[in-house]
């Protein structure tokens, strides 16, 4: 525990306030996104620009290029639900098809060994199947909040958990805390679009 606490200080006084500022805005985004706040984007945009840098100095280069990913999609996300805040479209939360499922999980599994092979083989990435593996589900995961399909919970609960694994490995405290948060929301959010999908269909 001595040696723990000593690491963590450690890493507070050499980059804590670039890490703690993405960490903030990181959650400022999420709970915006529970609450299908189009603000949401604006901080995901401010906190993906840090994490770009913390994560490749780590040497976790798939989450290092997922956060260029995160900026096109912030993007994206901000003009699908400003569309239909400007009434030009009507974008609701949804739910996937088990094939869309299933596609979904097959494309993440082919991706994830494919670029985890050529890390491992290539680079000196630490834990190149993990952070494969947490990079093309979070591809696919941010594209369901885009179009908020309600599943997207469930896919960040296990994305999230493996990361935290994964920030702990290499010495991301704070980050590791910022998804232990992120578990803890994720359960708010599930139950807030769950209640907006339900009270939907009432309506259709």
């Amino acid at each position: 525990m001595i040696e723990f606490l000593n690491t963590v200080v450690d890493q507070f006084l050499r980059n804590s306030l670039l890490e703690l500022t993405a960490v903030v805005f990181a959650i400022v985004y999420l709970v915006l996104a529970v609450r299908e706040n189009i603000l949401c984007w604006y901080a995901a945009g401010i906190s993906t620009s840090f994490f770009l840098f913390i994560f490749w100095d780590v040497n976790l280069y798939m989450e290092s290029g997922l956060q260029v990913y995160y900026l096109a999609m912030a993007v994206f996300g901000w003009y699908q639900w400003r569309r239909a805040n400007d009434g030009s479209t009507s974008l609701q939360v949804s739910m996937w098809s088990g094939l869309q499922h299933v596609i979904a999980l097959t494309l993440i599994a082919l991706l994830t060994f494919v670029s985890g092979y050529l890390l491992n083989s290539g680079t000196d990435a630490q834990l190149p199947y993990l952070d494969s593996f947490t990079t093309w589900a979070s591809v696919v995961t941010t594209f369901m909040v885009a179009r908020k399909v309600l599943e997207n919970w469930i896919y960040w609960l296990v994305i999230d958990a493996i990361s935290i694994y994964l920030y702990m490995d290499r010495e991301l405290y704070f980050t590791a805390m910022l998804f232990v948060v992120y578990i803890v929301i994720i359960i708010f959010g599930w139950l807030s679009w769950s209640k907006s999908y339900h009270q939907k269909m009432k309506t259709t």
